[in-house]
């Protein structure tokens, strides 16, 4: 399975592919979009959903994973990362893909085994799991490590699905497991 993964912001917008077999990723991209600050705010959306719909032609990618927005303490910025995350999803969407949401504590948890882990060590557990020769940059660190944690949860989420067990299937749907 081909994951591109989306770290989405409005200055900068951070992407990562990854080629997902069995327990097996490998890298094929990442890098980050960004967007002019001299223009206006439709023109930078516009710009982040013409560049995301640009990478997911090239990539090919059969599903996308996408950071969630968290609430911050200035409603404004918030309001503007919901914007631009909005922009993304509609890029993924209109590209045909399947899209798929992860908070940031799920992402660490998933690739770090901590959920407030730092920045740096999601980068260089990004570069281990990937094998890459130098650490990546923060965005795109971010983008990869959204696409490895689908590639991590999903066939988990997939396989309780199918579960018949009632047990599993009601913690399922309480919350205590969950894909959301």
């Amino acid at each position: 399975m081909r994951i591109l993964g989306i770290d989405p912001g409005l200055r900068s917008t951070g992407f990562g592919v990854i080629q997902a077999h069995h327990n097996q990723l490998a890298y094929i991209t990442s890098g980050t979009i960004k967007t002019p600050s001299d223009v206006t705010l439709a023109q930078r959306l516009k710009h982040i959903l013409d560049d995301i719909r640009e990478v997911a032609q090239h990539t090919r990618p059969d599903v996308a994973a996408i950071e969630k927005v968290f609430v911050n303490i200035n409603p404004a910025s918030t309001l503007l990362l919901g914007q631009a995350r909005g922009a993304a999803m509609c890029a993924l969407a209109d590209s045909g893909l399947s899209v798929y949401e992860y908070t940031a504590l799920q992402i660490k948890k998933s690739l770090v085994g901590n959920g407030h882990a730092a920045k740096e060590q999601v980068q260089h557990m990004v570069q281990r799991l990937l094998s890459l020769n130098e650490l990546p940059g923060s965005d795109s660190a971010d983008a990869l490590a959204c696409a490895i944690c689908h590639a991590h949860t999903r066939p988990l989420m997939d396989k309780l699905r199918q579960d018949s067990s009632p047990g599993i299937r009601q913690r399922w749907r309480s919350g205590r497991i969950t894909d959301d």
